[in-house]
């Protein structure tokens, strides 16, 4: 397990609304010193094979983006040796079960409902470290 307050998260989302909210979100919590932020599901795949790079503590993906969706992503993270113990989650404004039941079924850590408000982002890093820790 990471050591808290020292946490490094890579977020995969393709709208920048929403990405700069996720980002602030995240960079605004102590608990993580380290966000990064990709557009989609081909370029979190491409960060986490990249030598230049250090495996995350933590990864948040949306579902819904171009080229590569985050649930292709994340069978791809899941079943890989290197990646798969990385606590993965996923955020989307869809609450479609069958989603949800495929995250599941994978071994994603949670399925997040994206909220409507600012505040309610700032729920996300805090419920991600409340199972983390669990």
């Amino acid at each position: 397990m990471p050591e808290k307050y020292n946490l490094h998260i890579v977020i995969a989302e393709d709208d920048m609304d929403d990405a700069d909210v996720i980002t602030e979100t995240f960079n605004n919590n102590p608990n993580f010193s380290k966000v990064s932020l990709v557009a989609n599901g081909e370029e979190l795949l491409n960060y986490l094979k990249s030598d230049q790079n250090e495996n995350p503590d933590v990864i948040l993906t949306d579902i819904n983006m171009p080229i590569i969706d985050g649930i292709e992503a994340l069978q791809e993270i899941l079943s890989n040796d290197e990646l798969k113990n990385i606590p993965c989650f996923v955020y989307s404004t869809s609450i479609n079960p069958s989603y949800k039941e495929k995250c599941d079924d994978m071994g994603v850590k949670a399925y997040l409902i994206k909220p409507y408000s600012f505040e309610a982002f700032a729920e996300i890093p805090k419920t991600i470290l409340s199972i983390i820790e669990a």
